[in-house]
């Protein structure tokens, strides 16, 4: 299995988390931080964008945006733009 198509599943599985457990008060808070270092885990300084999930306090809204989901799917297309590339240049050479 590719691991970027890895990368995507645990993603979704997280977010799906998130919007589930991830919404009991008190905890909220916590789950978020825990997405926050796997996301830097799994994609490097991309991921720290998944700690905007903090500014959200009572955990309502960041619940229905699937912030790891959308890392994963925009890293996925950089690898397919980088992929893509080289190949480009052989056909124009």
């Amino acid at each position: 299995m590719n691991t970027d198509i890895a990368k995507l599943i645990v993603a979704i599985v997280l977010d799906i988390l998130d919007f589930t457990i991830g919404r009991i008060p008190g905890f909220e808070l916590a789950f978020d931080a825990i997405l926050g270092v796997t996301a830097v885990i799994l994609w490097g300084w991309p991921g720290l964008f998944a700690f905007w999930e903090i500014a959200d306090p009572t955990g309502q809204a960041d619940g229905f945006v699937p912030t790891l989901t959308m890392i994963a799917l925009s890293q996925m297309g950089k690898g397919k733009k980088k992929s893509a590339h080289p190949d480009m240049e052989d056909r124009m050479g």
